[in-house]
């Protein structure tokens, strides 16, 4: 499953340099699947979506930190833990019920934001 900032996020910066997918935005930043991954041009998301990999998306949130679902893959195939959560000094990195995905999932996704 994928991570989400809660509400209780103090905006620490932590956890952006940590994320191996650059998945994590500031508040209304907006952002794009390209960002820190090999992908480019149109492509079909995990989920399913059609997208450019390079369009501006607009900010998932404006109040706190956010992940953006489609490039979190909770560090499987870098790390044994989401680093986002282990660096946060506020647990304010959960999972996401809304995005529940199984390991091998999870590992396909970082093969295909990082062409292996």
């Amino acid at each position: 499953m994928a991570i989400i900032i809660t509400e209780d996020c103090i905006s620490c910066d932590a956890c952006i340099s940590e994320c191996p997918n650059n998945a994590i935005y500031e508040p209304g930043e907006p952002w794009k699947l390209s960002e820190g991954t090999c992908l480019s041009g149109d492509v079909t998301t995990p989920s399913g979506a059609e997208m450019d990999a390079d369009e501006e998306n607009d900010p998932i949130s404006e109040d706190v930190y956010y992940i953006v679902a489609d490039k979190c893959t909770e560090c499987k195939g870098f790390f044994d833990e989401p680093q986002c959560a282990s660096v946060c000094p506020v647990d304010a990195c959960v999972p996401d019920e809304d995005n529940v995905e199984d390991e091998d999932t999870l590992l396909s996704k970082k093969a295909w934001l990082h062409c292996e």
